[in-house]
């Protein structure tokens, strides 16, 4: 799949270091990717429950809230044939550092969020792509089936914030918003997630 608009919207790739860091870790790379599926589809049921007076909003994170836990079954199902167990583990600091930034006062708010869940859906998808060809072939045909789904989370989630605010204002939050997260995509972290750093040095 083509995902260049993707690849054009994202301040940065995915560091090489990311991918070796990811390769050696494969069994917390399903759990964490695991995680990140559920988190995807409670966020998207939060804002149902916040923002009722929106139905576009309501009919767009129904769809996606359902679609990302479907792909949570997908990844527990792998998980449970390859013996992998499934531990708490702590979050990554990728989307806390992002969600720092979203404007606390309606419906600045509200804008925000739906641009910050757009540039996760992005880097999930850039990731995969990034990923999937040196994976093994069920788990890099998995995550390759997995681009069309997020591609388009991303866009609903842009399309959504641009209903409700100017364009003027979109691209001036965007590009603060994406510079926070190439910071937080190339700046060292301690414990490989789905969405982290690059590894600290040792």
């Amino acid at each position: 799949m083509d995902i260049s608009h993707i690849l054009d919207f994202l301040p940065c790739a995915t560091p090489r270091a990311w991918v070796d860091w990811a390769l050696e870790h494969p069994e917390l790379l399903l759990v964490d990717h695991a995680n990140c599926e559920k988190k995807a589809a409670s966020t998207a049921l939060n804002l149902m429950y916040r923002y009722t007076d929106q139905p576009k909003l309501l009919n767009k994170l129904s769809r996606l809230a359902r679609e990302e836990l479907r792909h949570f079954e997908q990844v527990i199902a792998i998980m449970g044939r390859r013996g992998v167990d499934y531990p708490q583990i702590s979050a990554a600091r990728y989307a806390g550092g992002l969600r720092e930034q979203v404007r606390r006062a309606e419906p600045g708010r509200l804008v925000d969020t739906l641009l910050v869940g757009a540039i996760i859906e992005a880097r999930s998808c850039e990731r995969f792509a990034a990923i999937a060809p040196e994976l093994d072939e069920e788990l890099g045909s998995f995550y390759l089936s997995l681009l069309k789904s997020e591609s388009r989370h991303f866009l609903d989630y842009l399309q959504l914030a641009r209903g409700i605010a100017s364009p003027e204002e979109v691209e001036g939050r965007l590009a603060l918003l994406l510079e926070t997260e190439r910071a937080l995509v190339e700046s060292p972290d301690v414990e490989f997630r789905f969405h982290s750093g690059v590894p600290a040095p040792a």
